[in-house]
């Protein structure tokens, strides 16, 4: 994995996965999408585990990612949680991409 990457993944992994279960709950009602986010984020977080010090083929999963969100688009009716987790994953993913 490129150092960015694992910069980023350090910085973010853990955060994400305190907060993508609760926005999932708080707003999924509403953004039914962010069910799709929370899926993908699980797929991806079991990958990084799993790949260990190898670099996890994550591209399937962020373009899906990408298309589900919009491109990391927030809606403009949410909480500052939901915004920090996509610009949460907006960085992993150009991280990933790097």
């Amino acid at each position: 994995m490129s150092k960015s990457f694992d910069e980023i993944k350090e910085r973010h992994l853990k955060t994400l996965q305190q907060f993508v279960p609760i926005v999932d709950r708080v707003h999924g009602k509403h953004h039914p999408e962010f069910h799709d986010v929370r899926k993908l984020f699980e797929a991806i977080a079991a990958k990084i585990k799993d790949a260990g010090t190898d670099r996890p083929e994550l591209n399937e999963e962020f373009e899906r990612l990408r298309a589900v969100t919009g491109n990391y688009a927030v809606p403009g009716d949410v909480c500052e949680s939901y915004e920090s987790v996509y610009k949460m994953l907006r960085d992993l993913d150009e991280a990933y991409r790097e």
